[in-house]
């Protein structure tokens, strides 16, 4: 397939035929930025540049996967292999791996998640004897990151007065101890966080020249995808790496930056030109994905902002219908009127679920979207939710494979030392924890030769701790002759957890052992189509996934509900961006500098520029926030676009629901089925009769009763607690899963 230049634009074409020298790409939205990113990489391969001198960084393994397959397309699947391409995380690891004798690590250290962090502050907390309220894990975890973002060990936190006096106002006096505890904790466990992983690589470039030289040589080209979401480490390290050839390309668009929260810096863009003056650009600016209409008003917002990149974006596409603009009274009615108009559209014109998005600013505003879906057997996914890979169960089998791979990781050691239960208890491991952090050893290095030290246990306890110590052995010694699949069905029979979940026929039993089993066809996958097909190359490939890479085929064809945020690099024919008002988007927190109120601004095109067909923008005059209703007024953001693109509709004053514009042959045939749903509630009183027949029934309520419930729908009832008025039942609701109600509310009907 030697015909990719003619599958280009003009604009497109100049940037992928350019191989030498500094090259920046500003896309647009929808303007084709990964097939450019894509088609330069397999240029260079045509014009016979080594794939082993070729780096491209993404932000998702997602996306670097798509484009390793378009490759291989063109040029096979051999060089495709041999390229260094992945996200800065997985590719700085990689690197780390095989370097990692000069920064004092073994080579196979453990990478800690969001999660494994959070859970080691909190086990520090208290071995400290802090309050868990003045030292919540969340705030001091963020603000770990944040300092070793800045370059700010523990060491540097206490040279700086300044640094130590904020958290003395703050009254977190220990946070310096915290710190330092944290980091000795990882080092002991032989763990990275993600955050060390881009901090030791630059210490590892920085203190070692031959090293920086060795891999200044190896990537004589280096391509970067979203170059504005790039932080202050990740920009220091790519400059280091490019500084000898200079042959960098980054793609991006200033317009889409939105993630300062998490450190990301829109300068680097904005001053690449200052760092690479003999710099070349081109700006992508024909847009394949939406109307003009869209187009148009996402170019008419953006202009608002002064710090940017000068482009005008525009498109071949038809001009499509006006925007709509919906007012409603209230959170509640704005849910139904987006799950109304969704499920209209939905059959009259014959769509998938999968076609449509809703977008939010906060994950709070996700509640009155949801129950009103659900009243409308909408299917719909929280994107970015709960991940695979973060369910308990799933967790203790990773836990499991980690400590066979990497002994010395204490927080997996202390997840499944006692798990499934083996009679080594709470007050042993406490033991255990004080003479390991005396001496400086893990807690793995003080169980297999616990005979050495003096600890205070009877014999029964000494034989239960030395079975799980010959266990863990037995499994590292088959580590080093097995696949990871082989591996880790034998440790996931012999560790008791299959035992132990299959026993379970609860359902939510049932679902926590399908879940391991579902983990173990992912270890099958991984070892057919992985070369090192080995336990370590495994854990690191989960460790590194991020929210993109967690999407299962089986949420194909839902609705899919996320923050604006997570819709970055996304695309749906219906979008559907919800609680367009002041303090809520823009958020509260934005009206601090010009600086916040320009990235909620690009936040919101972003979220327009998700549309390929159809946009509808909504707000509520009321909505319900920190527990009480607060009144609301339109985001200002709605009066920044162009009003000829717009269709206003306030449901205040029309109270029935017609905002889907069809045409003239479409009125005559199709029926509105939703004329009255915003007529006023009117709430109803209970009787007193009312009261004495639920409780009569309540009564009949017990384990394995079949109920129904006004909301949830049919349910199992799994367990009854409690007396009279404190009456509770635990019930199992299809397709919902588990919920706990006090009977005297729920008005649980028996069916069976």
């Amino acid at each position: 397939m030697n015909n990719y230049l003619e599958q280009l634009n003009k604009e497109q074409t100049k940037a992928v035929r350019h191989i030498d020298g500094p090259l920046m790409v500003i896309a647009g939205a929808g303007s084709g930025k990964t097939r450019v990113l894509t088609y330069r990489i397999i240029h260079l391969l045509k014009n016979k540049i080594n794939p082993y001198n070729i780096l491209a960084l993404t932000f998702t393994n997602k996306a670097a996967k798509e484009m390793r397959r378009r490759i291989e397309n063109f040029v096979g699947i051999s060089l495709a292999n041999n390229l260094w391409m992945g996200t800065f995380h997985s590719v700085f690891a990689r690197i780390l791996r095989f370097e990692a004798d000069k920064i004092n690590y073994p080579s196979n250290f453990t990478i800690y998640d969001t999660e494994d962090s959070k859970n080691l502050v909190k086990s520090i907390i208290k071995d400290l004897n802090l309050d868990k309220e003045t030292y919540k894990v969340g705030i001091i975890r963020n603000r770990i990151s944040a300092l070793k973002n800045n370059f700010i060990t523990s060491e540097t936190y206490h040279k700086s007065n300044d640094l130590m006096q904020a958290d003395i106002i703050s009254k977190r006096t220990e946070f310096g101890k915290i710190y330092q505890t944290y980091e000795n904790r990882c080092k002991k466990s032989s763990a990275m966080d993600f955050d060390d992983l881009l901090l030791k690589t630059y210490e590892l470039l920085s203190i070692h020249a031959d090293t920086l030289i060795k891999y200044q040589e190896k990537f004589k080209y280096i391509l970067i995808d979203e170059y504005q979401d790039t932080n202050q480490i990740q920009y220091l390290i790519i400059k280091k790496l490019a500084a000898l050839y200079e042959n960098i390309c980054v793609v991006g668009d200033d317009a889409q930056s939105i993630y300062s929260f998490r450190g990301a810096n829109i300068q680097n863009i904005l001053n690449f030109k200052l760092d690479y003056p003999d710099y070349k650009t081109y700006k992508l600016e024909q847009n394949y994905r939406s109307t003009a209409t869209i187009v148009e008003a996402a170019n008419g917002l953006i202009k608002k902002n002064e710090k940017q990149i000068r482009k005008e974006v525009w498109t071949h596409n038809k001009q499509g219908e006006k925007i709509i603009v919906a007012q409603t009274n209230s959170d509640n009615d704005e849910g139904r009127l987006v799950a109304n108009t969704l499920f209209d559209i939905k059959m009259n014109n014959d769509e998938l679920y999968k076609d449509f998005t809703i977008l939010y600013r906060t994950n709070a505003q996700s509640r009155p979207l949801e129950e009103a879906l659900r009243r409308k057997n909408i299917p719909y996914k929280i994107y970015g939710g709960l991940s695979f890979y973060q369910r308990k169960e799933v967790k203790d089998l990773l836990a499991y494979f980690r400590l066979t791979v990497n002994p010395n990781d204490d927080e997996s050691f202390k997840r499944i030392v006692n798990y499934p239960a083996r009679g080594i208890g709470a007050t042993t491991i406490q033991k255990i924890n004080i003479v390991a952090n005396e001496s400086n050893k893990s807690l793995w290095e003080v169980v297999n030769s616990i005979e050495n030290y003096n600890i205070n246990l009877n014999k029964g306890t000494l034989n239960k701790i030395s079975n799980f110590s010959l266990m863990i052995n037995d499994f590292i010694i088959q580590n080093n002759q097995k696949n990871a699949y082989d591996i880790g069905e034998e440790i996931a029979n012999k560790s008791g957890l299959f035992h132990h979940l299959y026993n379970d026929k609860t359902p939510e039993g049932i679902s926590r052992f399908e879940n391991m089993q579902e983990l173990l066809n992912g270890l099958k996958d991984f070892c057919e189509n992985n070369e090192n097909n080995n336990l370590t190359n495994f854990i690191q490939d989960i460790a590194l996934l991020t929210d993109q890479d967690n999407e299962k085929d089986t949420d194909f064809n839902k609705v899919t509900l996320m923050t604006v945020h997570a819709a970055k690099g996304l695309e749906f024919p219906y979008v559907f961006v919800v609680g367009l008002e002041e303090n809520l988007f823009p958020s509260m927190m934005s009206g601090e500098s010009q600086e916040d109120m320009e990235e909620e601004r690009r936040l919101f095109y972003v979220a327009i520029t998700r549309a390929e067909k159809r946009l509808f923008l909504s707000y509520a005059n009321t909505r319900f926030r920190w527990g009480q209703f607060i009144d609301c007024r339109e985001s200002r953001f709605l009066n920044e676009l162009d009003e000829n693109l717009l269709d206003k509709k306030d449901f205040n004053i029309q109270k029935k629901y017609n905002i889907y514009t069809k045409t003239k042959k479409q009125n005559s045939t199709y029926k509105n089925t939703t004329q009255n749903i915003f007529k006023n509630r009117r709430l109803k009183k209970l009787s007193s009769t009312n009261h004495q027949n639920h409780n009569q029934s309540n009564e009949k309520i017990v384990n394995g009763v079949i109920v129904k419930h006004a909301k949830f729908g049919k349910g199992k009832i799994l367990n009854i607690e409690g007396d009279g008025a404190n009456k509770k039942a635990t019930v199992f609701f299809e397709g919902i899963g588990q919920k706990q109600l006090l009977l005297k509310f729920a008005k649980l009907d028996i069916i069976s």
